[in-house]
């Protein structure tokens, strides 16, 4: 009944091609070789047309935006007026995306007519399908997973999370949570969640020293909304989609109740990083607060998994300062950096949010951290894709094995000192 559910969803969605086409829009690497350029940068980020996919303080990391044809002449003029150096990644990103939805589409398909369990790594899968597979597990490993819908998206959308525990019967234990998907288009960071719950749940024996004094809660698709409209209009959306002000969305990563709108997000309504109306305006990240919340105590480690950089941050994000822990911080997120990098040879970036990338209050890790008392929170951001945010199918099950890499090994630190 699983895999015919999820075929007849494919074919419904089988013609349908993301409304807003991206034709024409290009992606620029930038090299700044100075302060000077890097706050050049930094200016044009404040304009709402350009798509900044990240922004590292690094001068030896590139930045990268994605421009729209009506400002790709005056975008590049200003750069061309300073002697900025860049190059175009992707001349038409639409082009890209469309040949990459294509192929989703075809591995999604394939892997549900030829399944061996109801889930792949050989494709990005929509949200029904993602809720589908946790209550499969529930049904089929019903000793060691409970699946529970924590609360409805604004969209009316059900948000689950799944508790796994190895059965033993005992209460009461500490807790490890993950999430991902707050930016609806960073489709890899689901998928790494996805891999989570597969190795703890249907790979338990080799993995059941991560259960025996702990249960993990996960939350695979924290804005569902989003998500889904990336798959179906917009690809490189990233809010969620209640309306507010002229436009739809916030980023539900600037609307957490820490230092909220302090730095780092925008009041503009049509910003990707608009901060909301008010601190936890949306219901999405009203469910996560009470998630975490309700850990207060069992909590030890909070994981948000978002894409893309390589990067392993801790708080603060608001601030360039540091919590008087950051030692217990930095010793769980180097050994997950150290893992990857001996495993994959991929080298992951280590430090605090701010001073290794920018200033970004009413973060998830923040508040996980400051106002919910988790020990230990860490965003981690999986590599780099296809333009940035699409990786290619092939690219899924290295990236999420890499990632559960790291994962294990930050966990197994936590479970010997929390």
């Amino acid at each position: 009944m699983f895999i015919k559910t999820c075929l007849l969803l494919l074919l419904c969605g089988i013609v349908s091609l993301s409304a807003h086409g991206y034709e024409g829009y290009k992606i620029y690497d930038i090299n700044a070789r100075n302060s000077f350029e890097k706050q050049l940068l930094l200016r044009l980020a404040n304009n709402d047309d350009y798509d900044f996919f990240d922004m590292p303080r690094s001068l030896e990391a590139a930045t990268r935006v994605m421009v729209q044809p009506k400002d790709q002449e005056a975008f590049e003029q200003t750069l061309q007026r300073f002697s900025v150096d860049y190059m175009v990644l992707d001349e038409n990103m639409g082009n890209t995306l469309q040949q990459d939805q294509l192929e989703n589409k075809s591995q999604r398909l394939m892997s549900q007519r030829g399944a061996d369990r109801s889930i792949s790594f050989t494709a990005f899968h929509r949200h029904a399908e993602i809720n589908a597979y946790l209550d499969e597990l529930a049904k089929a490993y019903a000793s060691r997973v409970r699946v529970e819908t924590v609360g409805k998206s604004y969209e009316g959308r059900d948000i689950k999370t799944i508790t796994i525990s190895n059965g033993d019967g005992k209460s009461g234990k500490n807790v490890i949570f993950l999430d991902a998907g707050i930016h609806a288009r960073e489709w890899i960071a689901p998928a790494g969640a996805l891999y989570v719950i597969y190795q703890l749940v249907e790979n338990f024996i080799p993995n059941a020293d991560l259960l025996k004094n702990y249960e993990w809660v996960i939350l695979p698709v924290v804005n569902p909304d989003g998500y889904e409209y990336t798959h179906t209009d917009s690809r490189m959306w990233r809010k969620t989609r209640k309306p507010a002000g002229t436009c739809k969305g916030t980023d539900g990563n600037r609307n957490f109740d820490f230092h909220w709108g302090e730095v780092g997000a925008s009041s503009s309504s049509c910003a990707d990083t608009y901060k909301g109306q008010t601190a936890f305006s949306e219901p999405e990240t009203q469910i996560v607060r009470d998630l975490l919340l309700g850990l207060t105590g069992r909590g030890k480690f909070y994981l948000t998994l978002h894409s893309y950089g390589n990067y392993l941050l801790y708080p603060w994000g608001w601030t360039s300062d540091l919590p008087s822990s950051w030692r217990a911080l930095d010793e769980v997120a180097q050994a997950g950096a150290a893992a990857i990098k001996s495993s994959t040879g991929t080298k992951y970036t280590v430090g605090s949010s701010t001073n290794v990338l920018y200033a970004a209050a009413g973060g998830s890790d923040d508040y996980a951290f400051a106002t919910a008392k988790f020990p230990i929170s860490i965003t981690m951001e999986l590599p780099a894709g296809g333009t940035g945010f699409n990786p290619s199918t092939a690219q899924i099950l290295p990236f999420v094995t890499e990632t559960w890499t790291g994962i294990k090994a930050m966990a197994k630190v936590v479970l010997n000192k929390y």
